[in-house]
């Protein structure tokens, strides 16, 4: 592992694990989009594939101001983070909505994790006085922001609501019938109950006797 003994090859370092988490989403995001059944989803999602493909060549253009090739350096976080929203995604679920809501938070996770990645690069363009760059990133920033708050109110206004409902509508089906079996347990428990009285009852009579 080569060893990073300046600000501006940290900072390289982590424009190339960016790229490299981009390039993955330009995979992942389209599976996401067919498995999707609400169709203000799907559109969020195909949107933002557009838009990843313009933060890769702003990333592109980064590197290009600092004079290096753009490459990527293999983003460990985000391969975990696609990994376990295939796993998730992939699960069967009675009901459509259910599948939507998961992918939500799939997303919206690679969302926050971008998030993150982009304000620390931004501090450290800053700090490098890449003026330039900077502006580059805050772009991709304030559009990683704007996915995020679009997957919420997606989530908040129809997904979510709906597979609420599809769980509610469940449990009043499956309700009758395990009241059905609470009573019949009461009505075992006072029969036993009653047994046990009598049964009490008689012994104490036979002692009196």
């Amino acid at each position: 592992m080569a060893s990073i003994d300046s600000m501006n090859e940290l900072f390289v370092d982590e424009l190339r694990d960016i790229y490299d988490a981009e390039k993955r989403l330009t995979k992942a995001i389209p599976k996401l989009a067919k498995k999707a059944s609400n169709d203000d989803l799907r559109s969020a999602l195909e949107e933002h594939l557009q838009e990843t493909e313009g933060q890769i060549s702003r990333l592109e253009q980064a590197f290009e101001h600092l004079g290096e090739r753009a490459k990527g350096k293999p983003c460990a976080g985000m391969k975990g983070i696609l990994e376990e929203g295939d796993e998730h995604v992939g699960e069967d679920y009675e009901d459509d909505d259910l599948r939507d809501a998961v992918i939500i938070g799939s997303a919206q996770r690679v969302e926050h994790y971008e998030i993150a990645a982009y304000g620390t690069a931004i501090a450290h363009a800053r700090l490098l006085q890449q003026d330039d760059i900077v502006q580059l990133l805050e772009e991709s920033l304030e559009e990683e922001k704007a996915a995020d708050a679009k997957l919420s109110q997606i989530a908040e206004s129809v997904v979510n609501i709906e597979a609420a409902d599809q769980s509610e509508e469940s449990e009043e089906k499956t309700g009758p019938a395990r009241s059905r079996q609470a009573t019949s347990r009461q009505r075992s428990t006072a029969a036993s109950s009653s047994k046990a009285r009598v049964s009490s009852s008689r012994a104490k009579s036979a002692r009196r006797r």
